[in-house]
């Protein structure tokens, strides 16, 4: 497909002295409205090397440039407004859109470079509940967004499965457990344990002293605590694996904390040897005071490690195996300062791939009192939300028969597409890094922007299609497309890809999520606006090639999200 900015590059690069095709490319803009065109270059720095007013310079550059990609291109005060040329740009939209079908808008941008993104990293032996939700989701969008980009995406749960509280549940097991009970409920028993166990370590130092045996054992390798510590895994990844498959979430690699345990001596060794740990209270650190941060302890007094210990070793051991072009972490807000430590300790270590080390960090989400009530106590367990999303959409389509007296195909399937798809739009709405009340009512509208909405566009735009018996292969007439509301989706497909490329070096999918409202809504305009179904054979193959490639964008745009597009609703 024929890049209009490119061509603008060159077109400038022959023109302006003094700017090379780098520094033309930063300045190029896209204006807020189509009324100043389609891309826009200020020339204000050109004024120093004309010597003359920038309106005059824009001027004199608009009256030099005639190209056949633009339809005008005026000068707007000290502004280069450039005009797409429609009548190419509907023939290069409509092109693309028979050729490459559902992988209208891939690109091999990534080069297949290797991108690890390590998201949810939920923990052992602890409820998956509903603050996981927003690294679960970012991480799998990111993950998809790199896929799509042509890069080979590395999808890590760096699982919460080592520390002190291991050795407290090994000690709360064997004093209190019942095996039969955890098989029965894994997570609420274990939970319970580890509330008890909690208790009793504030009020007796003894009871303390025993879990930090037990966790000092697992470390040495006791078979006893191996067994139980390797059980609860097993038993804690069967639960998290039911909400995963909910969420159509997959993992490359399940490689958490523990794996990295015989990793650190290593590490540790080779930190000693540099000359980077020091001794501080009986602990080894390493100062980080030239980058402003506090030290970053790396082997504790008594010995034993910490999360940075394992996470040190967990970099290195990436970039051995991976030789990633970046090393994503989707984390909390509240881990920044860990992981600028991270990169920091990294970088005076001397390891120059310290920058492969990316921190994408989000806000809370909360949710309003009373929206869901829920028999597990005070965790909002999030296949709770999942559940109940789903049937609040099975209600919907209950009512929904009932109202026009007729069966809906795959209810109970659509329902959970819809549901689960609402909640992950909602959470992916606006930026990663604002906090957001989560409400059922905003979530769950088929008005709006919201996740149904966008569904109910797809699902409408293959009923269209079935009924005016779309084929790929008819012929079609790209200029029988002047409708400014066509014209206004052409521009919106032709946008498609470069939202996607500013989602991934943003690491915002948000920039998607609106992205596919907007053409919905476009597309909607259009379809109130427009009689699609027309007697003209070629007008009527056209503008059903139009709605085609509509349908197949909101699907990706979609499918970047991690939500299924349904057929029917």
């Amino acid at each position: 497909m024929i890049n209009f900015r490119e061509e603008i590059i060159k077109i400038l690069d022959e023109k302006i002295d003094g700017l090379d095709a780098k520094e033309i490319d930063k300045m190029i803009e896209v204006p807020p409205n189509y009324e100043l065109g389609d891309f826009a270059f200020p020339v204000f720095s050109l004024a120093k090397i004309y010597r003359k007013n920038p309106a005059m310079i824009a001027e004199e550059l608009a009256g030099q440039i005639d190209s056949k990609y633009f339809e005008k291109v005026e000068n707007k005060n000290a502004y280069l407004n450039f005009y797409i040329n429609k009548s190419i740009l509907v023939e290069e939209i409509l092109r693309e859109a028979a050729d490459r079908k559902e992988d209208f808008g891939k690109t091999n941008y990534g080069d297949n470079k290797n991108v690890i993104v390590e998201y949810s990293s939920t923990n052992i032996a602890k409820p998956f509940h509903i603050g996981h939700i927003r690294s679960t989701v970012i991480g799998d969008s990111l993950k998809r967004i790199y896929d799509f980009l042509g890069f080979n995406t590395i999808a890590i749960n760096h699982l919460g499965d080592y520390g002190t509280q291991f050795g407290m549940l090994i000690y709360a097991y064997k004093t209190w457990g019942s095996k039969a009970a955890i098989e029965n409920d894994p997570i609420n028993e274990l939970l319970k344990l580890y509330v008890k166990v909690n208790g009793v370590c504030e009020e007796d130092e003894s009871v303390k002293d025993e879990c930090r045996y037990w966790f000092k054992e697992l470390e040495n390798g006791n078979p006893e605590a191996v067994e139980i510590w390797q059980w609860f895994k097993e038993v804690s990844l069967k639960e998290f694996n039911r909400v995963y498959d909910m969420l159509d979430i997959h993992f490359d690699s399940y490689n958490g904390e523990s794996f990295y345990s015989d990793k650190m001596p290593g590490l540790i060794e080779e930190l000693r040897e540099k000359k980077v740990l020091e001794e501080s209270q009986g602990a080894e650190v390493i100062n980080l005071e030239e980058y402003d941060l506090p030290p970053a302890i790396v082997v504790k007094s008594d010995g034993t490690t910490i999360y940075l210990t394992r996470d040190l070793a967990a970099a290195k051991y990436r970039h051995e195996t991976y030789k990633p072009y970046k090393n994503i972490y989707v984390v909390g807000s509240q881990q920044s300062l860990h992981f600028n430590q991270l990169k920091s300790a990294l970088k005076k270590a001397g390891y120059d791939w310290y920058d492969e080390i990316v921190h994408v960090p989000f806000g809370m989400v909360s949710l309003e009192d009373g929206t869901l009530s829920t028999r597990r106590g005070k965790v909002v367990y999030l296949e709770d939300v999942l559940n109940k999303a789903t049937d609040k959409v099975r209600e919907i389509l209950d009512a929904r028969e009932e109202e026009q007296g007729q069966k809906i195909e795959n209810k109970e399937e659509l329902a959970q597409t819809v549901g689960i798809g609402a909640i992950k739009f909602q959470e992916l709405f606006n930026g990663r890094i604002k906090d957001y009340t989560f409400n059922w009512d905003k979530t769950l509208s088929f008005e709006g922007e919201t996740g149904p909405y966008v569904q109910y566009v797809h699902a409408r735009i293959c009923s269209l299609l079935k009924k005016g018996d779309f084929d790929i292969n008819n012929e079609i007439d790209p200029s029988l497309l002047t409708e400014e509301s066509e014209i206004n989706i052409i521009r919106s497909l032709y946008n498609f890809t470069d939202v996607v490329v500013d989602a991934c070096e943003k690491y915002e999918p948000y920039f998607i999520t609106r992205y596919t409202v907007e053409l919905a809504k476009n597309f909607n305009k259009f379809y109130n606006q427009t009689q699609i179904l027309v007697d003209d054979e070629k007008l009527k193959n056209t503008r059903l090639m139009l709605c085609y490639a509509v349908k197949n964008v909101i699907a990706s745009g979609l499918n970047l999200l991690g939500i299924k597009a349904p057929e029917k609703m």
